[in-house]
């Protein structure tokens, strides 16, 4: 049994291990979810509840593990008179590096400070990557929702899904389940539904920035729209924002403690 055991800790740690550097990695659910993000063929959903089980597993094999080893873990409290004492030497340098890692990371001292930070360039690299949906959760909504919630013509919107061989029953189905039934993402029905935007004039931005505008960076959105990256970068200053032409609309909006709709009205010059 203590083998059983052992090796049983030991499995569902390397699980554990795995699945947390996947959630490390994984896009926000928002972007996950609108984009039908996979990895190894499991959605961000299966990864999560697969993290939590083994997470379970690995904390009840920890469990009889401890009570298999209760003496020699109690020796490791012990003084070299073999009294008991809680404080031991080893104890407190135990204690003390964790309290570390608490701390250093709740003040947002490096290096814990870097490895949150890993985290947000890797869910702004793929909110880049695989596109943003226009507001949270926007899969959930029905097509009649979706619709009014994007500035869409219903009808229109209806007639380009059926016109492209998507199966519509009506306006109140979401826009998850025909996504579903035709094995395609939510991303992909919302470009069918959407007409090719008329070129605005050059140097102009729209008054709303676009679905996933936040993750591009503004030399990108300079170019789109032929504002000067110069200019653009000046605006922002003059409003006291700093700024690089690789950062993402995003970071600059982090960074400025602003949110990204600011940015982009100071960009039009707002």
């Amino acid at each position: 049994m203590r083998r059983i055991v052992s090796l049983t800790a030991l499995l569902s740690l390397v699980l554990v291990l795995l699945t947390s550097v996947v959630l490390y990695i994984e896009p926000p659910g928002r972007v996950a979810y609108w984009s039908g993000w996979r990895l190894m063929g499991l959605s961000k959903e299966q990864w999560g509840a697969v993290h939590i089980n083994t997470g379970v597993l690995f904390l009840v094999a920890l469990g009889l593990h401890v009570w298999y080893n209760w003496t020699p873990l109690v020796s490791y409290l012990k003084d070299k008179a073999r009294n008991f004492r809680l404080f031991t030497r080893e104890f407190n340098w135990a204690a003390g590096i964790t309290l570390a890692f608490v701390l250093g990371t709740l003040l947002g001292l490096p290096p814990f400070s870097t490895i949150t930070d890993g985290n947000i360039w890797f869910q702004d690299r793929a909110a880049r990557l695989y596109g943003e949906p226009p507001y949270g959760h926007a899969e959930l909504s029905t097509l009649k929702t979706f619709a009014s919630r994007v500035g869409l013509n219903l009808d229109e919107s209806l007639a380009r899904l059926r016109a492209a061989g998507v199966a519509v029953s009506g306006p109140e189905e979401t826009l998850q389940a025909v996504a579903e039934r035709q094995g395609v993402t939510p991303q992909a029905l919302y470009r069918i539904m959407r007409p090719e935007p008329a070129p605005g004039p050059a140097g102009v931005l729209p008054e709303t920035p676009p679905p996933g505008t936040g993750g591009r960076n503004l030399a990108d959105i300079c170019q789109e729209y032929g504002l000067n990256i110069k200019e653009a970068g000046q605006r922002l200053a003059d409003a006291g924002i700093a700024s690089r032409p690789d950062q993402s609309l995003k970071e600059i909006a982090r960074a400025a403690n602003k949110a990204p709709d600011d940015v982009w009205a100071i960009l039009r010059g707002k």
